[in-house]
């Protein structure tokens, strides 16, 4: 029997069939990018598009294991249903073009609703999406208890046609945190995957990691200051915004790691960790200013959309690029070798 959903991405009053969710993918290892979105200079600011194909194609071809599209990083929040659904569309032909048919593309899925949660991820799995990275809805957040989040999982894993990643960001969210506990419970759900712990937690990859197959549930890292850490506890993949401008050095220390060369890997790690410090602490109009001006984009397109400030100080723009600058030859240096 047909569940049926009304679908704000169709934009039509016509219910629509929703999909059964199939079992579980198990979330790929390694690198997964989650790309910046660049907008035009104007009163719209609608996304310039020019601007984002050209760093979808650097992203994709630089070596990562996959890309996430419309997370933090790319500002979930301003995004319409169609934007994203675009976004993961333009990204799946792209890799496409370059023979990596495998390439794993995720969506990034944040609402004030379980409702229009669900209308994007029908609009991910619609547009060639393999994963949906979701966020707990926190508008109301004082009312969201261990229960209510614990079945909002539940509830979007049962009728999501694409597994689901966890976003476990307590800082963006009030606060609101996945644990330990709860995740025992979502981890053995058939179509959770994986658990992003942007929360910084190396125990609770260790408890993933002890309680579950990574084939079932795993965490990925979501900072790329601990990745070496995030390894050792158990976690198999990062998804990190330094990876839109060091995504060879995030690769190369995960290969170094997975090789066993533990000695490499730390020490270029400890190479990484000021540039995350200078990325992460600049906030995303830093993180696309730092960007845009590294590979060449042109500015104007950097700016996030309103109401968010412009990253237009002086002193925080050097530090940035002061605290970027050391590791970018490295970057270069690794490309170079890949080619």
């Amino acid at each position: 029997m047909d569940i049926y959903y009304y679908s704000q991405y169709s934009q039509s009053s016509i219910l629509q069939p929703w999909h059964p969710p199939r079992s579980t993918s198990p979330s790929p290892p390694g690198i997964h990018g989650p790309s910046i979105t660049f907008f035009q200079d104007d009163q719209q600011q609608e996304i310039d598009w020019a601007t984002q194909e050209r760093h979808l194609e650097y992203m994709v071809t630089s070596g990562m294991h996959g890309v996430v599209l419309a997370g933090s990083s790319g500002e979930s929040a301003t995004l319409s249903v169609e934007e994203k659904g675009l976004l993961v569309k333009k990204t799946r032909e792209i890799a496409d073009a370059h023979g990596k048919t495998d390439f794993t593309v995720t969506m990034g899925c944040l609402a004030g609703s379980t409702r229009d949660i669900l209308v994007q991820i029908e609009a991910a799995y619609k547009n060639g999406a393999d994963f949906a990275l979701t966020l707990v809805p926190s508008i109301f957040h004082w009312a969201m208890t261990q229960k209510a989040i614990t079945d909002f999982f539940e509830e979007i894993a049962d009728r999501a046609p694409i597994p689901i990643v966890i976003y476990n960001f307590p800082n963006l969210l009030s606060g609101l945190d996945v644990n330990c506990d709860m995740l025992e419970k979502l981890g053995a759900h058939p179509n959770i995957a994986a658990v992003k712990l942007t929360c910084g937690g190396v125990g609770k990859a260790q408890r993933v990691a002890t309680q579950f197959e990574p084939a079932q549930f795993t965490s990925l890292s979501g900072m790329s200051d601990w990745l070496v850490a995030a390894f050792a506890a158990g976690s198999t993949g990062c998804i990190s915004g330094v990876a839109n401008i060091f995504p060879r050095v995030m690769v190369e220390i995960y290969d170094l790691y997975m090789a066993g060369k533990m000695a490499e890997a730390s020490a270029l790690q400890k190479k990484l960790v000021l540039p995350e410090w200078g990325i992460g602490t600049s906030d995303v109009s830093g993180m696309k200013w730092i960007i845009a001006k590294e590979r060449g984009y042109p500015l104007s397109s950097a700016h996030c959309r309103r109401p968010f400030p412009k990253f237009s100080d002086k002193e925080k723009q050097d530090r940035v690029v002061r605290l970027v600058a050391p590791l970018l030859p490295v970057e270069e240096e690794l490309k170079a070798k890949k080619v």
